[in-house]
Formats: structure tokens, sequence, C-alpha cells
């Protein structure tokens, strides 16, 4: 067999939810970025799913096509030699006009095939419906997307047309181009079900099948599908003609995920009841089923080994994208690789993987059925001026060209091979998987933030050391000489530092070396040993007199010895290691520790005292969940240099305490917005210094940030009555001055 091949798309849904059309080709940037054909080409890929989708070429169904975004993309490809897969409806419904359960959808979409035809002769794979059973259920069954019915006769409608309508594109297009190939696509999934569940499992595992039978003239009278599908609505000479008239495919093209295998479970009570369902004989629970077995089961390997089995045919993965952290995306698409080539050693035919998602997501999360503008980056992170490579398309050009993976978070496991992906008790018995690799060197092991890097570490599957000064002393050479040795990492995040800036003005020998020579220090060893350092700087660095915000080329004029400190680190480590990511950010606060100015004035109100917070110095809170989880993800895409990491928003201190005692329950009154100089601070600071990024804007809001603060931290941010003043007079103000609580160092 040839090679195995890399191909790869753009996430191309345009869906309708109610009125609202969602086009992502629009939302990632996409549709108006010819160059990332070439983007593309670099990686090395084979093929490219392209989305000519009949959507997007025609508003209504009886207006006009406009053929200049096809036009220049289908020239480029050509031009690059680049061949694609040409996608006609992607999770859609048709132009505005028609929709799924109209009679009419199908010739309809047989004329834009025929036009894509004869428009571009050279093209010569084709999709015309993407995943037409997983589209009829998420519209007919399950009412996500339009038309919004939840019946099994408008899923029967539903999937009978996406089939007539492949049907009559594919006779369109192979009248023009008989050599046309048909590349069918379907998330193919499985049912695993406890024993009372089982005959819907079997059901559901038969009925994954219906859109390939359909397709290839195997549905009938004998089919177990059949009296189903006569049941709600389907005609015996509509299928019959299916029978006589077959389109079978050329290619199956398998779109897997994670949750596309599934698990019934009949134990309500282990599952919150905004999960109970059922199908009107049982109630059950239906849930991802790898968060519920023991043992793993199925996978990408076995979907793609019964699809061979059962049909015959060259297979592929055409879809391979896990919304996740940045290691588990890579895990999963360099797992489905493997199982590939393995499946293609004991002689089944894979001709293909998939990277897809090639220029991330939005808000795929809720199936698109809310925006909320939650984005999943994909082989690019699109969130900058321009579409910033990540490690997953290191990954992919590695794959493609043959070479070994690489990087070293390949070594661990999945989330969903580790003992995190239990939602419950198992059933069966869980299989041990231990974390691999080499590790993550953590300075600063009392810190708030290298506790927040162990923590985000372990539940991401990234193997670390949290280490204290007596292991790892920052500005010791030898130290750090040995402790590269000892444990032979390929990062080291510098979470130490002296961090209370007004004892800083008085203790200017300690706080240098701390805050200067040591991070110096980390650069000069880790770049002698080609070994990656993350290290942190301030809001302070500035001086506040920008009538902006600051971004990361703006010029430091610290006004006090913290923040010349600061600025001198940022200056010897990039000079000693260019490579290195200079990360600098702003007023902490997060869950995992009471030492932060939210906590900390939290506790405050709670227990009856007031908060008092300075009204005129203007900050960008950062949430330490957003910091570090952005700060993993820049560390394993390679990226070096400066980059500005807050949330998004700027508020005064005082502002923000209100903004926290108001979100948490407690009576904003009680905080106290006081001038600075009120609250005895020693070391000046700047009025106004708003972090915001010219590189790209990672960080979530900070609205959104409290959100999940307060989801996170739960009923130990609400107040309790019993610990209510009994009058204003009983109220013991208390000053939380922020950064000497914003983190601790080592």
């Amino acid at each position: 067999m040839r090679p195995l091949e890399l191909w790869a798309g753009p996430e191309c849904t345009v869906n309708r939810v109610g009125d609202e059309v969602r086009d992502q080709l629009e939302e990632t940037g996409f549709a108006a970025r010819l160059d990332d054909l070439d983007r593309l080409a670099g990686l090395g890929v084979r093929r490219v799913r392209l989305p000519l989708l009949w959507e997007r070429a025609v508003s209504h169904v009886d207006g006009p096509a406009d053929w200049r975004w096809a036009d220049e993309r289908v020239a480029r490809l050509d031009e690059l030699g680049l061949p694609c897969i040409a996608g006609l409806v992607h999770h859609g419904s048709g132009p505005r006009g028609t929709d799924l359960l109209d009679p009419s959808f199908a010739t309809g979409l047989a004329r834009h095939a025929g036009e894509v035809a004869r428009r571009y002769p050279q093209l010569d794979h084709y999709t015309p419906v993407n995943e037409p059973l997983t589209t009829a259920r998420f519209s007919g069954l399950y009412g996500l997307w339009y038309p919004h019915r939840r019946d099994d006769r408008a899923f029967v409608r539903a999937l009978l047309n996406q089939i007539r309508a492949t049907g009559l594109a594919m006779e369109a297009i192979r009248a023009v181009n008989p050599q046309a190939r048909l590349v069918q696509t379907d998330d193919l999934g499985f049912a695993f079900a406890a024993p009372a569940l089982q005959y819907q499992a079997d059901f559901d595992n038969e009925r994954r099948w219906l859109g390939f039978d359909l397709l290839g003239g195997r549905v009938d009278a004998q089919h177990p599908m059949w009296p189903y599908l006569r049941q709600h609505g389907a005609g015996q000479d509509e299928l019959e003609a299916l029978v006589e008239r077959p389109c079978t495919p050329d290619l199956i093209g398998i779109n897997c995920y994670v949750t596309s295998e599934r698990f019934l479970d009949d134990r309500l009570e282990l599952y919150p009841p905004s999960t109970h369902g059922g199908n009107g004989r049982d109630r059950y629970v239906d849930i991802e089923s790898v968060r519920v077995l023991g043992p793993a089961a199925g996978g990408v390997q076995e979907r793609l080994r019964e699809a061979w089995e059962r049909y015959g045919l060259p297979v592929a993965l055409t879809e391979v994208h896990l919304g996740c952290s940045r290691e588990e995306q890579m895990r999963w698409l360099h797992q489905a690789w493997r199982a590939a080539q393995s499946l293609r050693g004991s002689g089944v035919d894979v001709r293909a993987v998939t990277a897809w998602a090639a220029f991330g997501t939005y808000d795929w999360d809720s199936l698109v059925t809310l925006r909320l503008g939650r984005y999943e980056s994909g082989l690019w992170d699109v969130r900058g001026a321009t579409p910033r490579p990540t490690a997953l398309a290191r990954l992919a050009r590695e794959l493609a060209r043959g070479e070994p993976a690489s990087h070293p978070v390949l070594a661990g496991r999945g989330w969903w091979q580790r003992g995190i992906r239990h939602l419950v008790s198992p059933h069966g018995e869980p299989q041990a998987m231990p974390t691999a690799g080499r590790p993550v060197l953590i300075t600063g092991a009392r810190g708030t933030l290298a506790r927040a890097f162990a923590h985000l570490c372990q539940l991401r599957g990234l193997p670390y050391r949290l280490l204290g000064r007596q292991h790892l002393d920052i500005a010791d050479l030898k130290s750090i000489e040995a402790a590269l040795l000892r444990w032979r990492p390929w990062a080291v995040i510098n979470a130490a530092g002296f961090v209370d800036v007004d004892a800083a003005q008085a203790e200017p020998a300690r706080q240098w070396r701390e805050n200067t020579i040591g991070p110096a220090a980390l650069a000069e060893v880790c770049s002698q040993h080609g070994v990656r350092l993350v290290s942190y700087s301030s809001d302070l660095v500035f001086d506040g007199a920008k009538q902006g915000d600051y971004v990361e080329s703006d010029e430091p004029h610290p006004l006090n010895a913290y923040g010349a400190a600061k600025a001198e680190a940022e200056r010897r480590v990039l000079a000693r290691a260019p490579d290195a990511l200079v990360i600098r950010t702003a007023a902490f606060f997060g869950p995992w520790d009471p030492h932060n100015f939210v906590t900390r004035g939290l506790a405050a109100l709670r227990a009856g005292h007031r908060w008092q917070a300075a009204e005129d110095q203007v900050v960008s809170p950062t949430y330490v969940r957003d910091l570090v989880t952005a700060s993993l993800d820049l560390l394993i895409d390679g990226e070096s240099g400066l980059w500005h990491l807050a949330n998004q928003g700027a508020l005064s201190w005082a502002d923000w305490a209100r903004m926290v005692a108001q979100r948490s329950g407690l009576d904003a009154a009680r905080v106290d917005a006081l001038p600075a100089r009120a609250l005895g601070q020693k070391a000046r600071r700047p009025d106004r210094v708003v972090l915001a990024s010219e590189r790209a804007c990672l960080m979530p809001t900070l609205d959104n940030a409290l959100s999940r603060y307060f989801a996170e931290v739960g009923p130990d941010v609400l107040p309790l009555e019993a610990q209510a003043p009994a009058s204003e007079d009983d109220v013991t103000p208390l000053q939380v001055q922020p950064e000497a609580l914003d983190e601790a160092g080592a």
C-alpha cells in the first residue's frame, strides 16, 4: 500500500439555530485568508477537505450563486498542486428557502453539485453531505439544529433526504467527471450499556450504519432497520429505489471523537437530574463511555477495523480533533495516527488521517447552539493578527513527513486513559495508566503560582517536579546545574521570586537576587542544556504614563525597586536564552490558595470586617487557572519572547472588590474605596497599568473568569449569617495589600 497520508481541513460547519446561521469559516477567519491554503500545503498535507458549501454560494435557494470565493480557493490549490475533497453541505440544512425535511432539498443540492463540477472539472473527490446520520440526529431527533424536531419521523425524513441528495449530487457530478469519487463521512460511534439497557444499545449500534448502508443499497426488507424506517415514514418505493440505484462510497470516512462512544446507564442516582433522559420505556443517562467504563474499550482502531470488515472499502479518519489542552490534542492525533498505522500493518486499507479543525472552532462545546465565543485552537491559533502555528502543527508536519514524533509531552497518556476520566464508579476494573515522560521543573514550591502549575500539570498528565529552595536555588548556578542533571527536565517554569512590593524597597539586595539574578542564572543554565524556560514578570515594569493599554513592545519604565528588578530580569533572561518565554501578568486571584486579594477580601467580609482597597490604581486582574493554562499551551507550542497574559478587563482595586462582593452575594457597601496613599503603601505604584497583547488575545474576560472562579470555590465564598456583624459599629476595617497576597515566593 502507498504510505499513510495526512489530510487536513478547516472546521466549516454552517448550521442554523432558530433564525440564526453560524458560519465557522467566517468566525475562524478562514473565509478571509487565502494564504491558509499555503499554510496547509507547508505541512505536507496531501489532500484538503475544501468547503464549497451550498449555503455559502447561494443565500437563497432560488437566488444566483456567487463563485468568487470558491474560484480563488480552487485556483490556489491548483497552483500549489494540492488536491482536495469538495464538501457541499456540512451540518447545514441548505440555503434559505429549504431545509432537511423539504422534498426539494435533494434536487436543489444536485443542481449545486452539477454547477460545481462544471465550473471545476478538475475536482475528483467529493463529500456532498458530511455526516448525514449525525446531522439527522441533531436536527430531527434531538432538536438542536434547524428545523429543531424531536421525533423519529423527522429523523428518518432528514436522513433519507440527505442520502437521496448525495446520490443525485454524485450523478450530476459524474455526468461531468465520470471518475469522480465519493468520500462519505460520518461519526460512526458505538454504544455500550448496563445490562438492563443492552436492547437500546443494540438498536443504536445498528442505526449508526444506516447512512452508509442506505447509500450502498443494503437496506432491503431483510435489513434490521427496515421495520423502523417503514414505521416512521419511509416509503417502500423510495427504499427500494436506493437498493436498485446504490451510490456506494469509494472511501468510508470515519470522524472519530472521544465523545463518539457512549454508555447508557440506568444508575440515575449517580448523575445530576439534568442528565437524566430516556426512550419512553426506560429512564437512563447517555454519557461518554470513557467516563464510565473501567478498561479501555473500543476506540479509533476498532471503529476503522469494523468499517473495513463490513464494507471491504478503503477507509480513512476524516476528522481527528479534540477540544482540550494542547498536549491532549497532540496525544489524540498521535494515537489516531499510530492506530491507523497498526491497522495497515494487519492488512486494513487505511488511506489517511485528517487533522481536523486546522484553524480551530468556536462554541462546539455547546454543539454550536450558544454564541459564547469559546474558541478551541487547532493546528493554528487564530486569536492573533495572523494564525500562529501550535505544537499540533509541528506534530502534523512530522507525521506527514514520516518522521518520529518529537515532542516530550507525547510520552504521557491522554486524559481518556487516566483515572481522571471517571465521573462515577467505573464499570469494570480501571486500568492503571501512569503518567510518563520527562518532567517539567517548577520552582517556588510554596508559592501560589507554583502550586497552580502543579495542580494543572497533574490534571493535564504532564510529569512535573515541584521544587523548593533546598532542591533548586534559582540564583545558584551549581544548584541549577545539579537539578537539571538529576531530573533531566524538558522545561523549567520559574514561579519563584520576591513578591512583596513594599518590602522590596527596604531589602534591595535580597529582592534583586530573587527577582533578577535568579531568573538570569536559570536562563544561562537552561540555555546550555537545551531546556525551555518560562519566567514571570510584572505589570509594574511600567509607570502608567501611557494613555492606553500596555502591549509587549512598550518600553519599561518602572517606578519602584520591584519593577526595576523585573524589567532587568526580562532583559537578562532573553539575552541569555532567546527562546525563553517571559510572561508579564498582574494581580492574581484563584481558587487554590488563601493568600490572594479576592479570597482574603471575601474572608474579611464574611468575618464581619470591612474591605479597604485603592480607588485610584487601575489594574488587569488575572485568574491563575487561565494564566497557567495559557502559559502551558505557549510553552508546549515553543513560543518565546515577551507575552502579556491577563484577563480582559480593567478596573480599580476598589471596583474589583465591589464586583467580587456583589458576585458572591456579600454586601458591596462594606468595601471602602480609599486613595492608595491611605493604605500605607511604601513603594510607588502607577495609577493605571492595563495589560493587553499585540501578539494574541488568549485570555478570557474577567467576567467569565469570575464566573468560573465562583463555580469552583462553591459555597466557601457565600455569606454566612452567623458571621455577620450585629451592627455597623462592630465592624473592624481590614486592609488587604494586593501585591503581597498575590503570590508567595519560594
